[in-house]
């Protein structure tokens, strides 16, 4: 996370106490920020479930300390893994205060140490025994049966389970004009005519190329280019791979930004649709990496193209980690990838990957006859993971920038 340990609290106690002493002392302004985040606070959307929502109405201080208490105790399952980060950001949700506090100054400080305290117990071995038992029963041994087994220590360590040889086929991988999906993920919006500097919404949705990418000199080349998420779910397979064969010719695993603050989580999760239609412009604050692949494919004719794609892994929220394979990390000259290659891996927490495609590259999503296109799941799961009860569209779309 690029600072030292001694920074972080050693455990939960330490953690509350000091962000006590923060509110007591108004240090650097958190006190004057948490009270205008909570007196900004809205209230519940119509037809909102109970088990998402959380009144943060009129909170003091202690009650956010004792929800982090509770938060750190709490034991996530496969189902509910989303729950005390969907109740914490009912802070943010359409709350320019509350995004401000938990993005900036000793509010995201306390955001980044509370992280760093998540990690080390999902690092845990005494604490993910049972965390990494409770999953397998609860994951059924289907699921489980597409996975190596090992003698996994750490709730991490299971996290990230590899994938048994052959359960994850790659299509056409001699076609090098065939896009696969780099993850077992949910792939659900499309942004057009992507923009370098300027935020001009699309059909309710927009993007920075050129911020989500770290002012990259590739930026210029998905200008007028298309976007597609790719969103894993918490039960997930959590490598991700290449999509395309080419070569790397820039990667940067390690981009700082924000781990919680957004504009509305649950419109993210809403529906059955998780992204559809979401303001994407959020994503390129957050945590995330990059690598740029130049690829090249046969036209129509046999001719070949030449085309660069890229591939943004974004951790959001808890552990909000991107970990890349050693091979594409301080990249000094190109190296080549192979189409279905592993990249890295995301650890506990919420993630995704962004694909990006120049102008006229990638014009929609196709798919064969045959070809999978989604499971029949069990309701719990469904119900659970996929939909959600809240409707309401925020009354604003700005910027998370602040």
């Amino acid at each position: 996370m690029g600072r030292d340990d001694a920074q972080y609290s050693g455990n939960i106690d330490e953690f509350i106490q000091k962000i006590q002493r923060w509110y007591e002392n108004d240090h650097k302004g958190f006190k004057g920020a948490y009270d205008k985040a909570i007196a900004h606070v809205k209230p519940r959307p119509p037809h909102t479930d109970s088990d998402v929502w959380y009144d943060w109405t009129n909170a003091t201080f202690e009650d956010l300390c004792n929800f982090f208490r509770k938060w750190y105790d709490w034991h996530p399952g496969v189902t509910d893994g989303l729950e005390y980060i969907e109740k914490f950001s009912w802070l943010t949700y359409d709350n320019k205060a509350g995004r401000k506090f938990v993005a900036h100054g000793p509010g995201y400080d306390m955001t980044v140490d509370f992280t760093h305290l998540q990690g080390k117990q999902m690092d845990d071995p005494m604490r993910s025994l049972s965390l990494i038992k409770k999953w397998i029963d609860q994951l059924g041994s289907k699921r489980m049966d597409d996975y190596k087994v090992a003698e996994w220590r750490t709730f991490n360590q299971f996290f990230i389970r590899e994938i048994k040889e052959g359960r994850r086929p790659i299509a056409a991988q001699d076609d090098d004009s065939v896009v696969v999906a780099p993850a077992d993920c949910v792939i659900n919006m499309i942004v057009d005519e992507l923009t370098e500097d300027t935020r001009i919404p699309v059909k309710t949705v927009s993007m920075n190329v050129k911020q989500l990418l770290n002012d990259s000199v590739y930026a210029k080349n998905f200008i007028g280019g298309r976007a597609v998420s790719c969103i894993l779910m918490p039960d997930s397979y959590h490598w991700y791979h290449s999509p395309v064969a080419g070569e790397v010719v820039e990667a940067n695993p390690g981009i700082g930004g924000l781990y919680y603050g957004f504009h509305s989580l649950p419109a993210l999760l809403d529906d059955g649709d998780a992204g559809y239609g979401y303001d994407y412009r959020e994503f390129d604050r957050f945590r995330r990496g990059y690598l740029v692949i130049k690829t090249v494919y046969p036209d129509a004719h046999g001719h070949p193209q030449e085309t660069y794609v890229g591939m943004v892994p974004v951790g959001l929220n808890s552990i909000a980690s991107v970990n890349f394979e050693e091979k594409f990390t301080n990249l000094k000259k190109p190296v080549r990838v192979e189409k279905g290659e592993r990249i890295g891996n995301f650890k506990y927490g919420g993630s995704m990957n962004i694909l990006l495609f120049e102008k006229d590259r990638f014009p929609a999503l196709q798919m064969l006859q045959g070809q999978r296109i989604g499971t029949l799941e069990d309701p719990q799961r469904a119900t659970k993971l996929f939909r959600r009860t809240h409707r309401a569209h925020p009354r604003s779309r700005g910027p998370l920038a602040l």
